[in-house]
């Protein structure tokens, strides 16, 4: 019974690595959780053509925007494992979600195989100039010399301006008044107009105005500076220690895919993201690229999770 239970396993190993060989022999479906035209959009249709180039099978984008991208998720979570529905997350949908919705149609760990980490994209804390502040610690100085006169916009609750500037009150020490608006560029416009102090804001949306000087850069939010503006500070260099919000995209596929298939297109996307033309377009688009392993991307979803859930919660956000 021992050596025919071994046989088995066995015949289903070679058969498994005989799939994972030959895989794709069909067009992939890459879901993705906003309109066309975004940032996470964009990414997919950069990275679909190279695999099709490579591989020989197309890549089918599939835009399933709506809530904060749990239409999208709740698909692929209920999608068959074989590896030909992927999906192009976000932070939003792969890690805040679960602290900001009260009933989420998916588990971000348990419903999904980790692929990879694609690309970060920083985001960079901006103030009117005639803010008296040339550093994050003269606003710092200046929201504990004022506690709640401060203010900064955000494109609404539970974006992640919003979330970036609570991480910020938490870190630091201070209180600022949020400001939630129904998009980013509203919430840029009023923070040119000198009605609100602050925001944290896109590098595409918020190097415009840093050119024309309308804005006042301070520093990036990750934890490394970024390529696109390598010469603003990050904010722990600014002096907020443990301070790290970005922007990301990570490619996943439904729960239970095998091994193989993950490993295969990891492999793949990675050789893609970090190859020198999909360097340069991500640098452009603000993105700083990364091509993660599957396991580097899982340790990172279940950081972001964690973290964000300290940050929501501290922040007395309440669920919708």
């Amino acid at each position: 019974m021992y050596c025919q239970w071994i046989k088995s396993l066995l015949l289903f190993s070679i058969a498994l690595n005989a799939f994972a060989q030959n895989y794709p022999t069909r067009p992939i479906r890459m879901v993705v959780v906003s309109t066309p035209g975004g940032s996470v959009d964009t990414l997919a249709r950069s990275i679909g053509p190279k695999i099709t180039e490579h591989w020989g099978q197309p890549v089918i984008i599939d835009n399933r925007a709506g809530a904060g991208g749990t239409i999208a998720a709740e698909f692929v979570a209920k999608s068959p494992a074989d590896g030909y529905t992927l999906m192009m997350g976000t932070v939003a949908s792969l890690a805040t979600n679960v602290s900001l919705r009260k009933s989420l149609p998916y588990d971000p760990i348990k419903d999904f195989s980790s692929i990879s980490l694609v690309a970060t994209q920083n985001l960079i804390l901006l103030i009117h100039p005639s803010v008296p502040a040339k550093q994050v610690k003269d606003i710092i100085a200046l929201a504990k010399k004022n506690p709640g006169g401060l203010t900064f916009a955000s494109a609404g609750n539970g974006t992640g301006g919003h979330l970036s500037g609570e991480l910020f009150k938490m870190l630091a020490g201070i209180d600022m008044l949020h400001i939630p608006y129904k998009g980013v560029a509203p919430a840029i416009v009023d923070v040119i107009s000198g009605q609100v102090t602050m925001t944290f804001a896109s590098i595409l949306s918020a190097t415009p105005q840093i050119k024309s000087n309308r804005l006042r850069a301070l520093a990036v939010t990750g934890s490394q500076r970024s390529a696109t503006v390598s010469d603003l500070p990050t904010m722990m260099e600014a002096g907020v220690k443990d301070y790290a919000s970005t922007t990301w995209y990570g490619l996943v596929a439904p729960a239970n895919t095998s091994l193989e298939l993950i490993n295969k297109l990891s492999t793949e996307v990675s050789l893609i993201v970090k190859s020198p033309e999909m360097n340069e377009r991500l640098i452009k688009e603000g993105a700083d690229p990364v091509g993660s392993t599957p396991t580097e991307f899982s340790r990172h979803l279940r950081s972001e999770i964690e973290r964000w859930r300290k940050v929501i919660k501290a922040a007395g956000i309440p669920p919708s």
